[in-house]
């Protein structure tokens, strides 16, 4: 790969012309920027980002830390933050923390180390004293998203009221007994109980923190034995709903007579599905244009003092597995 000594040794100007050319400085002669441009596009010039990092100049590098790449939604999400920054002339490295606290710490060491300009990313809690202790990892510019953590920039939907707008759905349904799939801390989950405990009609209600290795068809199947109620499954995300409609499946019930299921992130795959799931739709444009503008402006300017809060609506889009009427 040609150095900068080459080029200008092919170009006959000092080292420090076809620095100032290539590290965008305007105050060189049209002339000879147009021959130094011209002489390492031809020779494939490659700029040491890392080593303008360490000069204290923009390496035009956005970290995105996400918590699951198979999920067919952050991989989604990924390929759109990706889109939003290159139209802001930014490249991304991507890391996926898999749910892990230990490698989102190491993850954060190492975008630092590449000296990233900011970062966008997917918190896995959203506990404050965690974030607090984080913060000396956080020295970069930083936004938070599909999450938010107090005393951060973050755009997200609103879960709670996720939680609420599948509640409605369900009781429109004549559904009478209810299953979240998930942890009980979420706000999804506390949304939708909420909004069940408004009702004056007695119900049921009931959540399952399942892992991969769990007995999934032995804990339904023991869940839904001998229940003459109409149960309303609500699952954290989609995988989880298509996992909930083949255990389903597999022991014979009706979707969506005698169960109905909704999932969350409305993936592509949810209108192939069968049955086709119902699920609540995230705004992944709109809640990337939001965070990824929001952290150039950081980038640009880190002393901005106010935190950017927005929450975003929630939308169920109903489908044949939770919709008979």
């Amino acid at each position: 790969m040609i150095t900068m000594t080459e080029i200008a040794r092919l170009t006959n100007v000092s080292q420090s012309t076809v620095s100032r050319v290539l590290n965008g400085n305007p105050k060189v002669d049209p002339e000879i920027r147009e021959k130094v441009l011209n002489c390492a596009k031809e020779n494939d010039y490659q700029l040491n980002v890392l080593a303008q990092g360490l000069q204290g100049k923009k390496t035009h590098l956005i970290g995105v830390l996400l918590s699951d790449i198979s999920n067919r939604f952050f991989s989604e999400l990924a390929k759109k933050i990706e889109s939003r920054a290159r139209e802001n002339g930014y490249s991304i490295i991507l890391f996926n923390s898999d749910y892990d606290p230990v490698k989102q710490s190491e993850y954060l060491d190492i975008m630092r180390q590449y000296r990233v300009d900011g970062i966008l990313m997917v918190p896995l809690v959203d506990d404050k004293k965690v974030w607090d202790e984080c913060k000396s990892k956080l020295d970069i510019p930083t936004v938070m998203i599909t999450l938010p953590i107090e005393g951060y920039d973050s755009v997200y939907l609103d879960h709670k009221e996720a939680g609420k707008v599948v509640a409605k759905h369900l009781m429109s349904q004549d559904y009478t007994e209810y299953i979240f799939i998930g942890n009980d801390d979420d706000l999804k989950f506390q949304g939708f109980k909420e909004e069940l405990e408004k009702e004056d009609n007695n119900f049921i209600i009931k959540y399952f923190d399942l892992r991969e290795d769990d007995d999934f068809t032995g804990i339904l199947k023991n869940e839904l034995k001998n229940n003459p109620n109409r149960v309303g499954i609500f699952a954290r995300n989609d995988l989880r709903a298509m996992q909930v409609i083949s255990t389903i499946h597999s022991l014979g019930y009706k979707i969506p007579d005698e169960i109905g299921v909704i999932g969350f992130d409305n993936i592509l795959i949810d209108k192939y599905f069968k049955p086709r799931i119902s699920s609540v739709n995230q705004p992944t444009d709109q809640m990337v244009n939001i965070a990824v503008d929001r952290l150039i402006s950081r980038i640009d300017d880190n002393c901005i003092e106010d935190i950017l809060d927005i929450p975003l609506n929630a939308e169920l889009v109903p489908r044949e597995s939770s919709s008979f009427k």
